[in-house]
């Protein structure tokens, strides 16, 4: 089963684009934000900014350089999930994943959006979503 878990946008300043969004809706930057990541939680899920070197800004409406972004999913067992999602048509792209069975996998979509299946440390699940440790 799967849960979305975050909407992840790549920028140049974590930190300086989730103040912006915190200023913007009126929530708190999420303690452990840092130089590289930062967030801002939704409820069940949570807006966040990861730094990208040499970030160049996405076009728009033009195509010349696309929008980035890619969503994070929570799973409670990575390899039943790794097996459903590829036989839909995605492609695994990097396993993160550590000994312990903690971490993240990047994937594509079948067009080439990113996505990941995160598996966290003390995350249970529950009718009402995720409790986080």
């Amino acid at each position: 089963m799967l849960k979305l878990l975050g909407f992840i946008i790549d920028c140049p300043d974590p930190m300086k684009l989730a103040a912006f969004y915190s200023e913007l809706t009126g929530r708190p930057v999420m303690e452990g934000s840092h130089d590289d990541w930062a967030g801002i939680t939704f409820g069940e899920v949570d807006l966040a900014f990861q730094r990208v070197e040499e970030y160049r800004p996405p076009t728009w409406p033009e195509d010349e350089h696309p929008k980035q972004y890619h969503l994070d999913f929570e799973v409670d067992e990575i390899e039943p999930e790794q097996r459903r999602v590829i036989e839909l048509g995605a492609t695994l792209q990097k396993d993160c994943i550590g000994p312990e069975g903690y971490g993240w996998q990047v994937y594509t979509d079948p067009v080439g959006h990113p996505f990941c299946l995160c598996r966290h440390q003390g995350v249970t699940w529950t009718d009402n979503g995720l409790e986080w440790p």
